[in-house]
């Protein structure tokens, strides 16, 4: 499926901003390593962009 985006959280969260942590659970993330399959929409993308230096795109 070309329309779905794997997100992996590479970096903890302690010391971030708190709307950050918000956006990383959104994105389903939980703790480090995890990885999270989702929709490839403008939204989901923001949302990666706000967090890339705590996130990694898998390709």
């Amino acid at each position: 499926m070309a329309n779905t985006v794997k997100v992996k959280l590479v970096k903890g969260l302690i010391g971030t901003r708190q709307d950050h942590r918000a956006t990383v659970r959104g994105l389903g993330l939980r703790r480090v390593n995890s990885v999270s399959e989702l929709q490839d929409t403008p939204s989901v993308r923001g949302m990666i962009n706000k967090v890339a230096y705590l996130v990694k795109v898998i390709d």
